[in-house]
């Protein structure tokens, strides 16, 4: 018993083993890649399936939304130009979401599918979510927030960027 407390008192930070620490901090990410993955392929879906939704005018519809927000967004001339075809903005921000979720979630050019993730998520708060007052209601911020360390640090683990990577090494 002696010799189990000595041991673990000479990993000096808490009694954890030396690769403990390095293993959480290789894994850290995935669950946040996990998550953004499947939320943004199930907000893409969502939106191309919803009829109401892919119309420029009616209940739901992605341009009664634009309308809506027009006057409080931060960027109107953002919203203006969505409104020139409201249909196609949809199109364009479900097929966008799409294929960060899927990009995200295998792991495929994974920083640029964070950066698109974080630009979607920067272009909604500063017109669907900037109204949000106080401003941390607005769930847009903080998807904008979670896709940074994405873009940082890419997706090394469990990925096929990692597999790639790593089939490239193999064959110099």
């Amino acid at each position: 018993m002696t010799h189990t407390y000595r041991a673990r008192a000479n990993y000096g930070d808490g009694g954890e083993p030396p690769g403990l620490r390095a293993s959480a901090a290789r894994y850290a990410l995935l669950p946040l890649r996990v998550f953004l993955g499947v939320t943004f392929i199930y907000a893409g879906l969502d939106k191309l399936t919803d009829a109401a939704f892919m119309s420029a005018t009616g209940t739901g519809s992605i341009g009664e939304m634009m309308r809506s927000v027009r006057d409080s967004s931060a960027v109107p001339w953002l919203v203006d130009l969505a409104l020139k075809s409201p249909e196609g903005f949809g199109y364009g921000i479900a097929l966008g979401e799409l294929a960060v979720g899927l990009g995200t979630l295998v792991g495929l050019l994974a920083r640029l599918a964070a950066l698109g993730g974080a630009l979607i998520s920067l272009s909604l708060w500063l017109t669907v979510s900037w109204q949000s007052d106080p401003y941390y209601y607005g769930n847009d911020l903080a998807y904008l927030m979670a896709w940074l360390p994405l873009v940082l640090a890419g997706a090394p683990l469990l990925s096929l960027d990692a597999a790639l990577s790593a089939r490239r090494r193999r064959a110099r």
